[in-house]
């Protein structure tokens, strides 16, 4: 027996229809990295001043996953035309980097009349950042590490149908010193809210975001659209 489009039964399957396929769209949808970059006037014009990248977390010093990122940062800042070296002794600037991902959310579509709030949830997960420019971001990447989820920041998943599903926020930090005197010279973080969970996938899309148009302007945030994941 075939079911008449006009039917309840059809009607309830073409709804299924639609919410599976907004599901996708979603899952298609690439997600937005918010970017913000502060930057002194002595950060030099790039004319070969030489530069090694060292890890933020002393704990990622050494392994290979985060040669593998640092070496992302490494070829962006030598297209810019500065000039890597391995031995810190010789470089005339140094490069503070790091990454992250926290454990994840359960989040819910957004419905009518949330009010105020819109497609944003509350007024925020605890200090920005999780405190100073110095590092401090909370429990390393192990949950609420605050800052992505203030009151403003696009979570583009809410402009889909879904009802309940994962969602992930990553980011990285960038630190640029003069070797000199250890002047800080930048500060640059770029974080995003994604399903994805894969830092193969998010962390060489933030470094493309942290070096959109690098540096950027001082004291700005912005945001930019980074590629969904091919799966």
């Amino acid at each position: 027996m075939t079911d008449h489009p006009g039917s309840q039964f059809g009607r309830l399957r073409m709804a299924a229809v639609a919410v599976l396929l907004i599901a996708l769209a979603a899952c298609a949808t690439p997600f937005k990295a918010d970017v913000s970059r502060f930057h002194q006037s002595q950060l030099p014009a790039p004319q070969g001043q030489t530069f090694v990248v060292v890890a933020e977390d002393p704990r990622l010093a050494g392994g290979l996953e985060f040669a593998t990122y640092a070496g992302l940062v490494r070829d962006r800042l030598a297209r810019l035309g500065y000039t890597p070296v391995d031995d810190a002794a010789k470089a005339t600037l140094i490069v503070h980097f790091d990454y992250g991902i926290d454990n994840g959310r359960e989040r819910v579509r957004s419905t009518p009349g949330m009010g105020a709030w819109g497609p944003w949830y509350g007024p925020g997960w605890g200090p920005r950042w999780g405190g100073a420019w110095g590092g401090a971001w909370g429990p390393r990447w192990g949950g609420a590490w605050g800052g992505p989820w203030r009151m403003g920041w696009y979570d583009p998943f809410f402009d889909g149908g879904i009802d309940s599903y994962t969602v992930f926020t990553s980011g990285i930090s960038l630190k640029i010193d003069r070797a000199a005197d250890n002047l800080r010279l930048f500060e640059g973080r770029a974080e995003a809210v994604s399903t994805s969970n894969r830092l193969q996938y998010l962390v060489p899309n933030l470094v493309e975001a942290m070096f959109t148009n690098f540096p950027g302007n001082s004291g700005e945030t912005t945001r930019i659209s980074v590629a969904p994941e091919h799966k």
